[in-house]
């Protein structure tokens, strides 16, 4: 199976377990940037139930902006922020401390454009889940893809993401019940090595 798929800030657990079943990965690099999704936002399992960790860019008024043109607004404490919420909700975790030093290059290096930040942190995590994802970067923008691709770039808006998956241990469970499709790092965090075995068994459409 080819699929269309996005970067973003360390994408959904669908969004990686449609890129673990797929046989050829194409990255949408010709798109416009649209607000309030995951390409510069992710969930995870605080102490409170569901968290929003967004990075905030910059916007050009009054006109479109080609997502790989987008660049992370300077001057902020994001880094510092996103990693002391990530701290907060998964020291406690099994494995949090197995993948720190991976994760850390995210929350120390300032890139300027939000995409090679997401290229970067789909690397790692492929490391860290042992596997290799090659990708085929897109040079056009097609709004209707060829038939033999499946096109999954909805899964970068998750209000569209309607997937439920199995349920695994998470550290608030106990408090909050199981939140479905959070994060990646929440399944990677939790489950460290039998991520990607879980990732494989999900169904994704």
């Amino acid at each position: 199976m080819k699929i269309l798929i996005h970067p973003t800030y360390f994408p959904s657990v669908s969004h990686y377990a449609a890129m673990l079943q797929a046989d050829e990965i194409h990255l949408e690099m010709e798109d416009n940037f649209q607000k309030q999704t995951n390409r510069n936002r992710m969930y995870i399992y605080s102490p409170n139930g569901v968290q929003l960790l967004n990075i905030p860019v910059k916007h050009r008024k009054g006109e479109h902006q080609k997502y790989k043109e987008i660049e992370i607004a300077p001057y902020t404490d994001w880094q510092k922020m996103h990693f002391k919420s990530l701290e907060a909700a998964y020291r406690s975790s099994p494995f949090f401390e197995y993948y720190e030093d991976e994760f850390l290059p995210i929350f120390e290096k300032k890139h300027k454009f939000l995409m090679d930040l997401n290229l970067q942190i789909h690397e790692i995590i492929s490391a860290c889940l042992q596997v290799k994802l090659p990708f085929i970067s897109t040079d056009e923008y097609h709004k209707v893809v060829a038939e033999d691709i499946k096109d999954f770039r909805q899964l970068a808006n998750g209000k569209k993401d309607a997937h439920i998956l199995q349920p695994y241990p998470q550290v608030f469970e106990e408090k909050h019940g199981f939140l479905n499709n959070l994060s990646v790092l929440d399944l990677l965090f939790n489950e460290g090595p039998h991520s990607k075995d879980y990732l494989l068994k999900q169904k994704i459409e």
